[in-house]
């Protein structure tokens, strides 16, 4: 069924301004996937922030040169069937919901990505992104590495003051005995 000239135009803004905010989008094939699991995929980028979509790439190839950033962009790589992640809070938020949706469903594939400085991403650094740690994955690492030396040092504190505990105790058992 065609969409009349009113919604295409509607995409476009919308793509437009997806493209805009996102930090990082992620363009995937999903031949072979069924709705089942389209829909446990949507469900998962939902709940990570990032969005789904998909959309004719001829509306994408429209929309693209009207974002600052994506205007010298190489629109040859939008072929085929895609969709497309966006995600406006995390760099790597889209890569990694999908790299852990193709562990268990390997017919999405990762075509490339485009940056929110305007960089074409291929399928290696894509993947090289989703291995990336989380921001909150970073920030417990953070916390860990500043804490660890904190904790060593009250380890050898009440290091010593067990020691004079022992030796008190075992002074009180030898005189009590």
């Amino acid at each position: 069924m065609a969409i009349t000239r009113q919604k295409k135009e509607e995409l476009v803004s919308e793509l437009n301004d997806l493209l805009t905010n996102s930090k990082l989008t992620v363009l995937a094939r999903y031949e072979g996937l069924n709705v089942a699991q389209m829909q446990a995929l949507r469900r998962a980028a939902r709940e990570n922030g990032t969005k789904i979509k998909i959309v004719k790439n001829r509306l994408v190839k429209v929309a693209t040169p009207q974002v600052a950033h994506l205007k010298d962009i190489d629109t040859s790589v939008f072929t085929g069937q895609l969709l497309y992640a966006f995600n406006d809070q995390d760099e790597v938020a889209p890569a990694q919901v999908l790299a852990t949706f193709a562990k268990a469903n390997p017919a999405l594939e990762f075509v490339a990505g485009l940056t929110n400085d305007g960089k074409l991403l291929d399928q290696s650094e894509v993947v090289a992104l989703a291995s990336l740690p989380t921001k909150d994955q970073l920030r417990a690492q953070l916390v860990g590495t500043l804490s660890a030396p904190l904790t060593g040092f009250m380890g050898v504190l009440s290091g010593n003051i067990r020691g004079v505990l022992n030796v008190l105790s075992a002074r009180s058992e030898s005189l009590g005995a």
